[in-house]
């Protein structure tokens, strides 16, 4: 049965490394001419350190991780941060290729959506490679349009950007 669980304790962290790590091979193969840019915006994010502090860097207030868990075993996760303004960033979206098919990429979406409406945003970005079909194609049908605006980071400036607006919190 799949699960989205919030990610609270240190089992969690551990799962999470390690899907973040599969995240970054498979990226690695699946854009292999993008080696260089790919290891600079890992570098300048400061993935390693992020990912091995999840629980400080990717919880609230400022942060969220997501974990989806299928029959007990981790299958997916995906990460919020706070970039301002009352805008957030969903990122670090990744299912394992063995779990595609089980609805938990947009159990994810989803329900990062509803917990960053609970924490208070009204607005969610993204950005993903152009050859990204699968993973654009979901984040159109969870209502994410394009996003205009010029990037905040130089390492972005290929990537397709997206938004959606939240909506507010119920009382």
């Amino acid at each position: 049965m799949l699960k989205i669980e919030l990610v609270r304790n240190h089992e969690q962290a551990d799962a999470v490394y390690g899907l973040a790590h599969e995240f970054v091979a498979w990226l690695r193969g699946r854009y292999p001419e993008m080696a260089v840019e790919i290891d600079r915006y890992l570098e300048l994010q400061k993935f390693d350190e992020q990912i091995q502090n999840v629980l400080t860097h990717f919880n609230p207030p400022r942060g969220e991780c997501l974990l989806a868990v299928n029959d007990g075993q981790p299958i997916g996760i995906l990460m919020l941060k706070d970039i301002g303004e009352g805008a957030c960033e969903m990122n670090r979206m990744f299912v394992r290729d063995s779990a595609r098919g089980l609805g938990a990429g947009r159990a994810l979406v989803e329900r990062l959506k509803q917990r960053a409406v609970e924490m208070g945003f009204t607005q969610m970005t993204l950005g993903a490679l152009p050859r990204h079909h699968e993973a654009l194609s979901l984040y159109r049908s969870c209502g994410f349009q394009p996003d205009d605006r010029v990037p905040k980071q130089e390492n972005a400036s290929n990537a397709i950007l997206m938004r959606i607006d939240l909506p507010a919190a119920s009382a």
